[in-house]
């Protein structure tokens, strides 16, 4: 029998059971594709990690990623939560940067007093959707055409489609149909009004890879981030809450830096530590 330590964390989580909750496996040398695969399926979970040692010696660890319906070269709370609970079983890092080698390659994160933070990766592909994969993706939603203000390719990682609407009441409306989805990971957005509890409004689907619709998701608002601040439509900073339609309370914190580079936070906490046994 195989034993490896084990931590369930809850990121962007402004209080317990209130954020997007990762599995994370330690020390995971010794496990095959397969059986990463399985116990992803198993955990049911939007994403589950495991950490490796590094093969670039610029990085502090390596971590591999999966949903229930495959591998994720890219993904936001679980690069959050899986740092989280590398730091917590003892990794030490100099100063209060730690870097991250993943599928799309290295990722910074820093620590900012309660908050953990990532560089908002660089796009794979970003551009104007072409009007057939903004209607599907309008229609699978059930909302009318013109709620959506506009549409834009996000992918730095994941793949997704990002439709900005009028009001976070209208991401909220949002009833999803997965069938009309198909292959398309869609994530929304829209703003609050002043005095609300966040400024923006943000729900993710992706049905394709067996979620269908993440709590809170980092990579889909580093892609928001990324987008609408440097188009001026958002602040240099803001914050962003997701999950309500869910019943948590995520909160996803955006800062610009002096060159330009946007980050994305959260509060982290580890719920469950314990060992699996295969």
């Amino acid at each position: 029998m195989r034993s490896y330590d084990f931590s369930q964390v809850d990121v962007f989580a402004p209080g317990p059971l209130t954020g997007n909750p990762v599995a994370v496996v330690h020390d995971a040398e010794g496990l095959d594709d397969a059986e990463m695969a399985a116990f992803a399926r198993w955990t049911n979970l939007s994403e589950t990690t495991f950490l490796l040692p590094p093969r670039d010696p610029a990085a502090d660890y390596r971590l591999r990623i999966f949903t229930p319906g495959g591998e994720l070269p890219f993904a936001g709370h679980p690069t959050l939560g899986s740092a989280h609970a590398w730091l917590a079983l003892g990794g030490a890092v100099a100063g209060d940067a730690l870097v991250q080698e993943c599928g799309i390659g290295n990722v910074t994160l820093r620590r900012t007093g309660d908050r953990l933070a990532f560089q908002a990766p660089d796009f794979l592909r970003e551009g104007p959707v072409e009007d057939r994969d903004r209607a599907r993706a309008i229609a699978s939603l059930g909302l009318p055409e013109e709620a959506a203000v506009d549409a834009w390719w996000l992918d730095n990682g994941p793949g997704w489609l990002g439709l900005r609407l009028r009001s976070a009441d209208d991401v909220l409306a949002i009833r999803p149909d997965p069938a009309l989805m198909g292959d398309l990971k869609i994530g929304v957005i829209g703003p609050h009004a002043p005095g609300g509890p966040a400024d923006f409004e943000v729900r993710a689907f992706a049905s394709s890879i067996g979620v269908d619709e993440d709590p809170v998701t980092g990579s889909l608002n580093a892609g928001f981030a990324r987008w609408l601040i440097r188009s001026g439509v958002a602040p240099a900073s803001y914050v962003a809450r997701q999950g309500t339609a869910l019943g948590r309370d995520g909160r996803v914190h955006i800062d610009t830096d002096a060159d330009g580079e946007q980050w994305v936070g959260g509060e982290c906490r580890t719920l469950i530590s314990g060992s699996l046994a295969l």
